[in-house]
């Protein structure tokens, strides 16, 4: 069989290393070398995505070797309904960051690349179904995301940068240590097959204490409450295609490790701290969407409002039947895409503007009506509007969660209005109301600008017009987590 995933995998590093043995003089050459790998790695996602049997909910495209096998660590790459989306999601995006990143002009080279290794972080988090090969591939990204929010960040760059490091840092430390001990908790031969994990039973008192560890590690990166404070700075100070790329992938890694090592190796742990996950999700959808409202950044806004809405993940993960467990899937893919959209719009915004301070903005959609359009859609999208992507995550997930915590679902149901609030009110301020002369030179979107936002903005009409494009896919994941709960 084809090694399609391994080809997805590291076509990134051989485009990061083509790259840098570029001529340092020809700047179009990373742009452009950049955009192919990239695009490659779309066009293998699509294939894989397309060929994918969604009448079978086990693992397909299986890559499996030993790798170190004295250890019990094996080569071991695989892809079902839970990681497909993600994978899909990973590509778009980078490709779609790296056409947002075209004006980049300090230290070309190096940025292209280390946003290439990035990608091939992320997409191998998704993809390995090993844990020491999902830890290690957990901690590549660190290191080019700290060199992007580092050294091309805003002017507190170095804080956000360091800050970021310590809480992913700190989160990798907790998930090493419940990692370990599935380890060394097995009869020899030992393994770090996932799916052999998830097939052993657990002592309950071990699986609980495990699960925390393992949850408190993937909380940071989702991120949950009170772990989040990293995320504002990095967002705020961060370019902005490495926020989409944050906001639309890396968050979602939280999410998948819960899914995926958290119910998947540890089912009865996760059902006996249900109630915990739902209210760590509603304290998250809440605060979230509460400080959302009282923020004077626009990119602060539209970084809080991922605190909230990464909480609708949690929820759908504290229902524990298939319904919210597929809701939480789709959540993960579709505020990917809205997120993705409002950071690209945003940073489109300040380009023109050159500030994001609501209160200096007002009346800017006769200057640029696409971006005001654009906006609108996402901002929909956003708040959970009937017939675009929002609506289908956030709806799935109420269902879902809600015959297990009915009173949870409310309180986190109440969060639509909260992000209706502060997202028409965010509109109205910037894009509408009496114009301000100073802004009568502005531009609208143009040229390669106008790509990544006309692409997302079809994924989430898509998504949202015809759900079973994505629900198709997530739901064979759910099936088979379903059954490790016993449902």
């Amino acid at each position: 069989m084809t090694p399609l995933l391994s080809a997805i995998v590291f076509a990134p590093l051989v485009g990061a290393l083509a790259i840098m043995v570029s001529p340092r003089d020809r700047t179009d050459l990373p742009r452009g070398i950049a955009a192919s790998f990239t695009g490659v790695t779309l066009a293998l996602a699509l294939v894989l995505f397309v060929l994918y049997d969604r009448s079978d909910s086990g693992l397909q495209f299986v890559e499996k070797s030993p790798w170190v096998p004295d250890l019990g660590i094996s080569y071991f790459l695989g892809v079902d309904g839970l990681n497909l989306p993600m994978v899909l999601l990973t590509a778009l995006l980078t490709f779609l960051a790296v056409l947002g990143s075209w004006q980049t002009s300090l230290r070309v080279k190096e940025y292209f690349a280390i946003l290439l290794v990035l990608e091939a972080g992320v997409l191998g988090v998704f993809l390995a179904l090993d844990l020491a090969l999902f830890f290690l591939f957990w901690e590549v990204e660190l290191v080019p995301m700290y060199l992007l929010i580092g050294i091309w960040g805003g002017p507190r760059r170095e804080y956000a940068a360091v800050k970021f490091v310590i809480y992913t840092l700190l989160g990798s430390a907790l998930m090493l240590v419940g990692i370990l001990a599935l380890y060394f908790q097995q009869p020899t031969p030992r393994t770090f097959d996932m799916m052999a994990m998830s097939q052993m039973r657990w002592e309950p008192l071990f699986a609980t204490v495990v699960f925390l560890f393992l949850f408190a590690g993937f909380a940071i990166k989702l991120p949950v409450f009170p772990f989040h404070t990293w995320l504002p700075d990095a967002h705020v100070e961060a370019p902005t295609a490495v926020s989409v790329l944050l906001a639309g992938v890396l968050l979602k890694m939280g999410g998948y490790g819960i899914l995926r090592l958290g119910v998947g190796i540890l089912p009865s742990a996760a059902i006996e701290l249900a109630w915990l996950i739902g209210i760590l999700a509603v304290v998250n959808v809440l605060y979230g969407a509460m400080l959302s409202m009282v923020q004077k950044d626009l990119k602060s806004l539209v970084a809080y409002s991922s605190i909230s809405h990464m909480g609708y993940v949690l929820l759908g993960v504290a229902g524990l039947s298939f319904v919210g467990l597929s809701g939480a899937s789709i959540q993960m893919f579709t505020h990917g895409a809205i997120t993705g959209l409002l950071f690209l719009l945003v940073g489109s915004v300040y380009d023109r503007t050159h500030t994001r301070q609501i209160a200096e903005m007002a009346g800017l959609a006769p200057r640029m009506p696409l971006i005001a359009v654009i906006f609108a859609l996402a901002s929909l999208a956003s708040l959970g509007l009937p017939g675009l992507a929002g609506f289908v995550g956030e709806f799935t997930v109420f269902v879902g969660a809600f015959a297990r915590v009915p009173v949870l679902t409310i309180l986190g149901a109440a969060g639509i209005v909260l992000t209706a609030g502060y997202m028409l009110w965010m509109l109205q301020r910037v894009f509408f109301g009496p114009e301000d002369q100073k802004w009568s030179r502005l531009t609208d979107v143009r040229g390669v600008e106008m790509i990544p936002l006309l692409c997302l903005a079809a994924v989430v009409i898509l998504v949202g017009v015809y759900p079973a494009i994505l629900t198709d896919v997530v739901q064979n994941g759910a099936v088979v987590l379903g059954r490790r709960l016993g449902l």
